[in-house]
């Protein structure tokens, strides 16, 4: 085989997009659509969001912070309110469609960008084997979570560390990822890369690159 190994992002690809529910929260809040992302994006490697996927502040300190951004662009909002939002839907189809993979013998890891507090698709994991994100995530071979590893998405360290775990070269895995900015240093480390913009596009784009039928 060509590729032997398939990684995924889990939040936005294994489960539907944390963007989903940020759009709802602004709604209910009366804050301009994407403007969670919007305060993100501003200082995207040391902003309260980046700072926190590393774990390197507290959810206090990620409240304060984040708060005080989005004060900078003309809106309150807490961070609180942020973060009880961030669990995903598990996307069904996603999920057998890694049984499959795993039954034809192919290797599977996920990359997640992650806070390291609460429960759901972007948080860190749990230890209770009957939590269905905890069952999910024992599908795959490894699992490398940014608020673990010190290092977040779009560093291409993270994507070396998944093929170092797995043994593998980056020419035989495919990626995906529901964000254009992660898939980029995927593919330029060698990997084929495949943007998500739902479940059955992910899967048929998949399914092409390994001439299977998934989900």
């Amino acid at each position: 085989m060509r590729y032997s190994a398939v990684i995924f992002d889990f939040g936005g690809v294994i489960t539907t997009s944390p963007f989903e529910a940020f759009n709802r929260l602004e709604a209910a809040h009366g804050l301009p659509k994407d403007f969670v992302r919007q305060v993100n994006a501003r200082n995207g490697d040391d902003n309260a969001w980046a700072l926190f996927e590393r774990a390197e502040i507290s959810a206090e300190e990620f409240d304060r912070r984040f708060a005080c951004e989005a004060r900078e662009l003309g809106h309150d909002l807490s961070g609180h309110a942020v973060l009880a939002v961030l669990a995903g839907t598990v996307r069904p189809e996603m999920v057998r469609a890694l049984d499959q993979l795993a039954a034809l013998g192919y290797r599977l890891g996920c990359i997640t960008n992650n806070v390291p507090t609460g429960h759901g698709a972007g948080m860190a994991r749990s230890a209770d084997a009957h939590d269905v994100m905890e069952q999910i995530f024992a599908r795959f071979e490894h699992v490398v979570e940014s608020s673990k590893a010190g290092v977040r998405k779009p560093d291409p360290r993270i994507y070396t560390m998944m093929c170092e775990a797995l043994g593998v070269l980056p020419e035989a895995c495919i990626y995906l990822d529901d964000l254009g900015i992660n898939c980029k240093p995927a593919a330029a480390l060698g990997m084929h890369a495949i943007k998500v913009t739902s479940a059955e596009q992910a899967l048929a784009d998949l399914g092409a690159v390994l001439d299977l039928r998934l989900g």
